[in-house]
Parts: C-alpha cells; sequence; structure tokens
C-alpha cells in the first residue's frame, strides 16, 4: 500500500515540474531496484530486479504489481557466492529477454568496488521462481581488468545478439554472444561510453533501436544512497549497435558525451537503473528511483519523434 501512495503521490506533483514527467502510475508491489521487464505469450508482464535470488515482480496490465517470489529461492544460487563473498548475496542488475518460448536472464555477483565480478544465464519456460536453469558464466573481471563485468544488457538485432555491460573502471564494453547458447561466442569486448573525467562514474547500458539508429542509454553518477542519490539517465546515438556512440552535441560517448534523458526532480530522487524496451503501445523506459520511504518503479513511455528520446 506504501509503494502505491508513492507511486501516485509522483503522478500529483508531475505539474511543478517543466522539465520532466514523474513515474507512470504503477501500483501494488514497487519496491525495487535496478528492473528489466519483459512480457510473455500470455500477456503477463514481469520485472525482475536486484535481491538475494532476484526478486520478481509480474502485473496483466503494466500497472499493477504483484510480488511472485525469487528467481532463486532459498539462498540456491550458491555458485555466486565467491563474487558476492557472502552466502545468498545480492545478485545485481538482472536482464530478461522472451522468445516466445524462453525466458532469458542475465544477472551479475559482485560486491561494491570489486572487480571480481561475473556475469550468468539462467533460463526458464515459465519465469515462475524455482523453474529456472542456469547456465554458467558468461563473462567475469578481476583487478586489472579494464572493465567491470556486472550490468549486462542484451540487444537482439537480426541475427546477431550483441551485449552490452561494464561499471565504472573504463565504462561500457559491448560483445556478441551465441544466438544459440546465450554465452559468450569468443569475441573481444570493446569500449563503447565512459567517462574519464569523472571518476568513471558509469554504469547500467541498455541498447535500443528506434527508426535506422541505435541508441545506447547509461546511468550517471551516484546510485544507492537513497535520496542522496544523484543518478541520472543518458544517451547517445550510433548507426550501428557496436557504436561509436555520440550525444546531441557531438561528443563520443567514449569521451564522456552523454545527452540527459532524466534526473532527479521534484520528490522523484536519482532515477537510473534502467532498462528499455518496445511494448505494444511503443518504446519504453523502465528505471528506479528513491523517495524518502525507499526505491520504487517508474515506467514511462519515451517519444523518439525528435530523433532524441523524451520522457512521455
Amino acid at each position: 500500500m506504501l509503494s502505491s501512495l508513492v507511486s501516485l503521490l509522483a503522478i500529483a506533483v508531475v505539474g511543478t515540474s517543466a522539465a520532466y514527467v514523474g513515474p507512470g502510475v504503477v501500483t501494488g508491489d514497487t519496491a525495487v531496484h535496478d528492473p528489466t521487464m519483459c512480457k510473455d505469450s500470455s500477456g503477463t508482464y514481469f520485472v525482475f530486479s536486484t535481491a538475494p535470488g532476484i526478486q520478481i515482480i509480474t502485473s496483466t496490465d503494466r500497472t499493477a504489481w504483484t510480488n511472485a517470489g525469487l528467481v532463486f529461492p532459498d539462498g540456491s544460487a550458491t555458485w555466486t557466492d565467491e563474487y558476492t563473498g557472502e552466502s545468498n548475496g545480492n545478485l545485481w542488475a538482472p536482464e530478461c529477454y522472451y522468445d516466445g518460448s524462453q525466458f532469458y536472464l542475465y544477472y551479475a555477483a559482485s560486491s561494491f568496488g570489486s572487480q571480481k565480478s561475473a556475469i550468468f544465464l539462467a533460463t526458464s519456460s515459465t519465469g515462475k521462481s524455482g523453474s529456472w536453469v542456469d547456465h554458467g558464466e558468461v563473462i567475469a573481471s578481476t583487478s586489472g581488468d579494464p572493465y567491470n563485468a556486472i550490468d549486462p544488457n542484451l540487444f537482439i538485432d537480426g541475427s546477431t545478439w550483441y551485449f552490452t555491460f561494464g561499471s565504472f573502471w573504463n565504462g561500457i564494453y559491448g560483445m556478441t554472444v551465441s544466438p544459440s547458447s546465450g554465452l559468450a561466442d569468443g569475441s573481444s569486448p570493446a569500449n563503447l561510453a565512459a567517462r574519464p573525467n569523472n571518476g568513471g562514474a558509469l554504469e547500467a547500458s541498455s541498447v535500443f533501436k528506434y527508426g535506422d539508429s541505435y541508441y545506447l542509454f547509461t546511468s550517471w553518477d551516484k546510485c544507492c544512497s537513497g535520496t542522496s542519490s544523484t543518478y541520472n539517465i543518458r544517451v547517445g546515438r550510433a548507426s550501428s549497435a557496436a557504436g561509436p556512440y555520440t550525444d546531441a552535441d557531438g561528443v563520443a560517448l567514449t569521451s564522456g558525451g552523454g545527452t540527459l534523458v532524466l534526473e532527479t526532480h521534484d520528490q522523484i530522487f536519482g532515477p537510473g537503473g534502467q532498462d528499455v524496451w518496445e511494448d505494444d503501445d511503443g518504446p519504453i523506459l523502465v528505471y528506479h528511483y528513491y523517495t524518502d520511504a525507499g526505491s520504487f518503479l517508474g515506467i514511462n513511455r519515451l517519444d523518439f519523434s525528435s530523433g532524441w528520446p523524451v520522457v512521455a
């Protein structure tokens, strides 16, 4: 009930900001962090988010959400403990894809400030708690690598499965993965975005195609600090999923470029950890934001009519 009131409050204060639209109307169990959304063949929406075991919430209308348990209940993802440094630690920033008969879920295991990290893949035919089969590691990182192997994202472009990841250090990297397995195919990661003059504060990549252009969304600055969070969502554009990406001013994302999409406004703090995907009614931005009551689910449509995404 509290999360419902918070979400409705967010709608009520939209009119006080000339620059940004507030989170769309969502109710029920909406306390999430780093959400990813997909929809099965029956029309049921699934949001997976950061939690020990990975949290699941579901909806039939993209508005009212219900807790549906955990991907890995009862601390069953023991293979991640060496990366989280604890038993049943938080599994971070999942990424879901549904191909019409099967869910794919990428997720990361790490601990704050560490490069000892790994991204794994699990699949399920139903998406339900406890139904998931893990297929092992996609990519890992260790101290001294140019990247940190967290925050996975999958973008499917025809027959190519393009995979992005990264957080701080040298930023966001991209590579291909095998369409038959979803696992690494031997391609080398290439740098897509970085913030060389800002402490590397860049993560949570999401690639989306609209028209003939590809868009790389990222989260900048400080996450995970409640109403002190300074997270904000940025974007660049390219003619290929593999880049090179530039912002609206022509600055390369590898040189710190990024056009602002959404930032703190009204009583909505630190929006980020985003996912971008296409629903029946158009492009959808899914993210978390903070209020005094916690971290909650934000859902908005995106308008690309100008050539650059605007929260609608």
